[in-house]
Order: structure tokens, then C-alpha cells, then sequence
């Protein structure tokens, strides 16, 4: 992986991570939390729109692909932390 991508998969990540924490809790976990959660949520994302038959492609659905991943995460932690 070269610098560009790198730095554009941690931009991802960010932005992901900062978009469903606003979505979810109404700010973001601070930059080093956004990332995380982002790279995570695309990795969940990946795999489940892999299983639901979905493509998405270029950045636009990384993004969205990232978010709804990331979503599921906080939504599972959140979950696990009530019991």
C-alpha cells in the first residue's frame, strides 16, 4: 500500500467513524476514535453487503459503506454494554 492510499484508507475511516457517531450519538469519538471505528465499520460493511449481493465502488460508496458498517458496531457495543 503506498502513502496515498494509506492516507486516504485513514480519511475514509475518519470520516465514516465521524458520520455515524453523529448519526448515532450526535458528535464524533475525537480523531483517533473516528478512524477506528471507521476501518472497523468498513470491514463490517464489506462483509455484509458482500453477503447481501451489493457492490459498491469508488469512494462515495466506501464511505457509505464504511458508515453503515460503523453503525453496526456502535449499535453491537452498545448492545453488549446494556447487558
Amino acid at each position: 500500500m503506498t502513502i496515498t492510499g494509506l492516507l486516504i484508507f485513514l480519511a475514509i475511516g475518519a470520516v465514516a467513524g465521524w458520520l455515524a457517531g453523529t448519526i448515532l450519538k450526535g458528535g464524533g469519538f475525537g480523531l483517533a476514535g473516528n478512524i477506528v471505528i471507521g476501518i472497523i465499520g468498513a470491514m463490517i460493511g464489506g462483509h455484509v453487503f458482500t453477503m447481501m449481493g451489493i457492490s459498491t465502488g469508488g469512494l462515495i460508496g466506501s464511505i457509505i459503506t464504511a458508515t453503515v458498517g460503523a453503525i453496526l458496531l456502535i449499535y453491537i457495543i452498545r448492545l453488549i454494554k446494556k447487558v
